[in-house]
């Protein structure tokens, strides 16, 4: 009988708030772990949190970083763990370790970057265009999560064989739910009535501040609130002057929340009476699929890897135009959500689908 391959997945990510490279390692490895002749060792500085994601399995282990610092963990953690555990194949995001004890897995979600370099730093652009090049050249198995991604992966980087592991949505989401009583939840602990939602990081291409003049400039504060979920992580000045400009009566309308867990996220998410995903660019677009799946009237932006939403198309909008934007919202807001759409989403979008793909690539090396 052949020795089982072990598998180490970096799994920092899970030490900050959710967002789309957790919801990928999550859904990906929930449904690869499944597959009892490998052996997982997820590795992350907070142990506790990652046992709550994956579970207790026989074919799981959970190591702990010594140190918080990414270069410690990229240059002696990572290296040490692989050795000490006798990894056959390591999974990183975007960047991989320069010492290499094992064969590497890297997936680069997107090269955004390099595409619309107005919406980056400089020094961002800079130093991830050689990182993201040097890794995907460093791995054995390069994997992206879009087609529009895989097409400006091969560009920039001259990179061919590249799998497409798309992104899923959680079962937990499709699960049925009393509206009524989330709506209560989050009256209870926000003050809000009837509100949109955008969830998503601090970042000028994910377009919060064109999505703020719509709300006000067509007075949709008279009957809703505006919600905004995710970290900040490249400050959106334009935002930042648009909003101080308000008056009170119209700020009281907008709540801005950052570190929200998983389950305070899903209650605001079935709360909501529209969900928005304004961004100018994106390698995939998780939150909008989301939000379909959970049964909440959605409206998205129709660019880059969002063009691939074909079932949400009369529900997309160019986000440069604002007119389009509120007109498309209106629209989404006047009608319930197509039962149909949730069916098309679960037939072209399946986390066992992806961990197949991968599995398969893993076998074949």
């Amino acid at each position: 009988m052949p020795k089982p391959l072990n598998i180490f997945v970096d799994c920092h990510v899970f030490d900050g708030s959710f967002q789309g490279t957790t919801t990928y390692l999550k859904g990906m490895y929930l449904e690869m772990l499944k597959d009892k002749s490998l052996n997982y060792y997820f590795a992350a500085n907070d142990v506790q949190k990652i046992r709550s994601v994956f579970g207790e399995h026989d074919n799981v282990h959970y190591l702990k970083y010594s140190s918080h610092n990414k270069f410690y963990r990229l240059l002696i953690d990572i290296p040490r763990l692989i050795k000490a555990n006798k990894i056959d194949f390591a999974h990183f995001q975007y960047i991989v370790p320069p010492i290499k004890n094992c064969r590497y897995i890297n997936t680069i979600h997107d090269v955004l970057f390099l595409d619309y370099p107005n919406y980056f730093p400089l020094s961002y652009q800079i130093k991830n265009k050689w990182l993201f090049k040097w890794s995907a050249k460093k791995s054995d198995i390069n994997l992206t999560v879009s087609e529009f991604s895989k097409l400006r992966i091969q560009k920039h980087f001259g990179l061919q064989d590249i799998l497409i592991t798309p992104n899923a949505v959680d079962p937990i989401y499709y699960e049925s739910y009393d509206k009524a009583v989330f709506k209560q939840k989050v009256k209870q602990s926000y003050g809000l009535d009837r509100y949109w939602l955008y969830i998503s990081r601090w970042e000028p291409r994910k377009n919060h501040d064109t999505l703020l003049k719509v709300f006000v400039e067509n007075q949709f504060y008279k009957t809703f609130s505006l919600v905004f979920i995710g970290d900040k992580s490249i400050e959106n000045n334009a935002y930042n002057a648009y909003y101080e400009a308000l008056s009170e009566e119209i700020k009281s309308k907008i709540l801005t929340l950052n570190k929200v867990d998983f389950q305070q996220l899903l209650t605001i998410l079935r709360g909501a009476d529209l969900s928005v995903y304004p961004t100018h660019a994106e390698g995939f677009g998780i939150p909008p699929l989301e939000s379909i799946a959970a049964g909440i009237p959605t409206a998205c932006s129709n660019t880059t890897a969002m063009q691939d939403f074909t079932f949400l198309k009369k529900n997309q909008f160019d986000p440069a135009e604002k007119e389009n934007m509120a007109t498309v919202i209106k629209q989404t807001l006047a009608e319930n959500l197509d039962i149909s759409i949730v069916e098309q989403l679960k037939m072209q979008y399946d986390w066992e689908l992806s961990a197949q793909i991968l599995l398969k690539a893993i076998k074949k090396q």
